[in-house]
């Protein structure tokens, strides 16, 4: 079965941190550069953190610094730590491929930073 399945988000406050999983199919994931979107209220979907196959890494300004994507190849899940949390990291978090993005998105997890 091809899926994608997030979970991690919550509650936090500023300043905060929280770590999300992504559980991918092997089809999806296996051989693909991967990566961590996400959506705000009244906002389109953005990439905010991408892996590459071979495991180098590129982040949104936005997060630079501040956020760390990584994979576990064996275990077919991206990973994305949140550090240093803003109210404007406040999202609707998704993964998926970078290129070749697979057409049924997961569920996605809500993050929502606030004090």
């Amino acid at each position: 079965q091809v899926q994608l399945v997030e979970s991690g988000g919550g509650l936090v406050q500023p300043g905060g941190s929280l770590r999300l999983s992504c559980a991918a199919s092997r089809s999806i994931f296996s051989g693909y550069d991967m990566g961590w979107y996400r959506q705000a209220p009244g906002k389109q979907r953005e990439l905010v953190a991408s892996i590459f196959s071979g495991g180098s890494t590129n982040y949104a300004g936005s997060v630079k610094g501040r956020f760390t994507i990584s994979r576990d190849n064996a275990k077919t899940t991206v990973y994305l730590e949140m550090n240093s949390l803003k109210p404007e990291d406040t999202a609707v978090y998704y993964c998926n491929r970078v290129n070749s993005v697979v057409r049924d998105w997961g569920q996605g997890t809500q993050v929502t930073v606030s004090s």
